[in-house]
C-alpha cells in the first residue's frame, strides 16, 4: 500500500497498454499496485473495470465485458458531459471579510487584504443574499436549498452581521462557516449548532509545536489550543469538520493527527495538500512521494481506529475519490474533475461584491469577472475571467491528456496551475500524489474495503447504470441531489 516512486515514475504508470479491443479502442490495462487485480480503463468515459490478472485473456475476449461496454459507452460520455460542462451553481464562497487575525504561512489571500481589508455591512449583506436568493432560483431545482458557505479571511470577525443573515434567511440557504476557531466560543457555537450550520475548523497537527507552525496569529500566538477547546465544545455535533492543510512541517505527523481527531470523536476531517497560489505556499509544500506515502499511511490507520471501534472518521477528500470511481456526478467536491466546479458549481463573493471563480482567485484581480451588485451574475459566469477557469480541459493538458486517472484527478487546482506553473495548460501540483490516490481507492474497491472509508448512507438516492460480476464492476448514477453539491474548504 506504500507509495511508489516520484512524479515522473508514478506520472508512467498510470498511462495504461493497450488491449485487443480495436488499434482504436480507449480501453486500456492499468496496473494499480494491486496483487492479483488490474484495472480495464476507457478513461475517456471514465468506465473501469477490476479483472483478475489471471483472468485478463478470458475477460479481454469479445465476450460480456467488452459488449457492455459497447453498449454502455454513450451513456457514460453523456453523464460525464453534463457533470463537466453542464452543471449550474448552486453554492458560493461568500467572504463578509477581508480580514483575518491570523497569519498563516500559506494563507491564498494576501497578507495586506487580512490586516487592513473591508468588512460587509448589514445593508450589503442582505443586498446580496437577495440578489443571490433570486438567481438560485433559476438555477436549483425546487425543494433542494443553494448553500452558502461563509469563508475568508475569518469570517467570525463579522459575526454579529453573518449571525444575522443567518437568521433571516434560514429558510433561503443551508448555510456553513470556516472558521479558525480562535472567535468560536460557546455562544457562537451554540448558535450555529441549533441552527444546524455546517462548521469547519483548521488544524495542522496532533501538538502545539507542530499546529503553531504555520497557524499563528499576526502577534505570532499559535491556534492550537483554540481549536482543541472548539472541538470540545462541537464534540456529538455531526454537522463539522476540521481541516489539516499537509505542509512540509506535518506531513510525518498525519497519522497522529487522525488519532487526535478520532479520539475527540471528529466526525469528518480533510487532509489538503498546501496550495501554492500564492509563494509563500511554496516554501512549505512537502515532497510529493513523502506526502503520498503519510497520506496512505493515515488513511489505513482511520481504517483500523472504525475496526477497533466501530466509529468513522470519513477523510473527506479521500471519500470523494472513491465516490468519483464508485458513482461519478454523485461527488462532493469538485476539484478532483476538470473543469472543476469554480464558476460552474459555484463561485465567491468578496465583501466589496466582487465576484471570482473560486476563493483560490480573490487575491488575483485578474480573475475578477465582475460584481454582484452591479453586474447580472449570468453574465458574469460568461465572462472571460470564469471562461479562463471553466474551459480549463485536462484533455489540453499535455502532461494529462493520455493519463487514465484524469477524471478521478482533474490536474488541481487552475489558480495553482496559473500561478505556479504559468498557465491554465499546465498542471498544479501533486501530480504523482493525486494519481496514487485513485490507484489506492481502485486497491480498496477490489479488497472489498471501499464502504469502511465512505459515509454510511452514501450511495442512498443512487442506482446501479452498470454492473457485471465477472469484471468486478459496479458504477452509481445519483438521484437528485447528487450533482454541484460542494463542501466546506479551505
Amino acid at each position: 500500500m506504500s507509495a511508489r516512486g516520484t512524479n515522473a515514475v508514478r506520472a508512467a504508470s498510470v498511462r495504461g497498454r493497450s488491449t485487443d479491443a480495436g488499434d482504436d479502442s480507449p480501453l486500456r490495462i492499468v496496473d494499480i499496485g494491486h496483487h492479483s487485480h488490474d484495472v480495464l480503463m476507457d478513461a475517456e468515459v471514465a468506465f473501469w473495470s477490476l479483472i483478475a490478472r489471471n483472468r485478463l485473456d478470458d475477460v479481454l475476449a469479445d465476450g460480456p465485458l467488452i459488449a457492455a461496454w459497447r453498449a454502455k459507452r454513450a451513456a457514460f460520455a453523456e453523464e460525464m458531459d453534463v457533470l463537466r460542462f453542464r452543471l449550474t451553481p448552486s453554492a458560493v464562497y461568500f467572504n463578509p471579510t477581508e480580514r483575518c487575525n491570523l497569519d498563516c504561512t500559506y494563507c491564498y489571500i494576501p497578507a495586506d487584504m487580512r490586516r487592513r481589508g473591508q468588512h460587509m455591512g448589514e445593508t450589503e449583506m442582505t443586498a446580496a443574499l437577495d440578489r443571490l436568493r433570486d438567481y438560485f432560483r433559476t438555477t436549483v431545482p425546487e425543494g433542494r436549498k443553494p448553500q452558502i458557505i461563509f469563508h475568508g479571511a475569518e469570517p467570525l470577525l463579522n459575526r454579529e452581521v453573518m449571525f444575522a443573515a443567518i437568521d433571516r434567511y434560514h429558510d433561503d440557504f443551508r448555510f456553513g462557516v470556516q472558521t479558525n476557531a480562535t472567535l468560536l466560543d460557546d455562544d457562537a457555537a451554540a448558535f450555529l449548532m441549533e441552527r444546524g450550520v455546517g462548521i469547519g475548523l483548521s488544524l495542522d497537527g496532533p501538538v502545539a509545536e507542530i499546529a503553531d507552525r504555520t497557524r499563528r496569529s499576526w502577534g505570532g500566538e499559535g491556534t492550537y489550543a483554540a481549536v482543541i477547546a472548539a472541538m470540545e465544545r462541537l464534540r456529538g455535533y455531526d454537522g463539522y469538520n476540521v481541516i489539516a492543510t499537509i505542509n512540509q512541517g506535518n506531513v510525518a505527523e498525519l497519522t497522529r493527527l487522525v488519532e487526535l481527531f478520532h479520539a475527540h470523536e471528529v466526525p469528518a476531517c480533510m487532509l489538503n495538500v498546501v496550495r501554492c497560489t500564492q509563494p509563500a505556499a511554496e516554501t512549505v509544500r512537502a515532497d510529493d512521494a513523502l506526502v503520498t506515502r503519510h497520506y496512505l499511511a493515515a488513511l489505513e490507520r482511520s481504517h483500523a481506529l472504525y475496526r477497533a471501534t466501530g466509529r468513522k472518521l470519513v477523510v473527506v477528500n479521500f471519500a470523494n475519490i472513491l465516490i468519483s470511481i464508485l458513482a461519478p456526478t454523485a461527488r462532493r467536491l469538485m476539484c478532483d474533475i476538470s473543469p472543476c466546479g469554480g464558476g460552474r458549481s459555484f463561485f465567491a463573493l468578496a465583501p466589496n461584491g466582487d465576484l471570482f471563480p473560486c476563493s483560490e482567485f480573490i487575491g488575483l484581480p485578474a480573475f475578477k469577472g465582475g460584481n454582484l451588485f452591479q453586474d447580472r451574475i449570468e453574465d458574469v459566469l460568461a465572462s472571460p475571467a470564469f471562461r479562463t477557469v471553466t474551459g480549463r480541459r485536462v484533455e489540453d493538458i499535455a502532461a494529462c491528456h493520455d493519463c487514465t486517472m484524469r477524471h478521478f484527478c482533474g490536474a488541481p487546482c487552475p489558480a495553482e496551475a496559473h500561478e505556479m506553473n504559468g498557465g491554465m495548460d499546465q498542471t498544479g501540483a501533486y501530480c504523482g500524489f493525486y494519481a496514487e490516490q485513485a490507484s489506492y481507492a481502485f486497491r480498496l474497491i477490489a479488497d472489498g474495503r471501499h464502504d469502511d472509508f465512505l459515509w454510511d448512507g452514501w450511495d442512498d438516492g443512487t442506482e446501479v447504470a452498470f454492473s457485471l460480476d465477472l469484471a468486478r464492476l459496479s458504477r452509481s448514477t445519483p438521484g437528485v441531489g447528487g450533482e454541484g453539491s460542494s463542501w466546506i474548504t479551505g
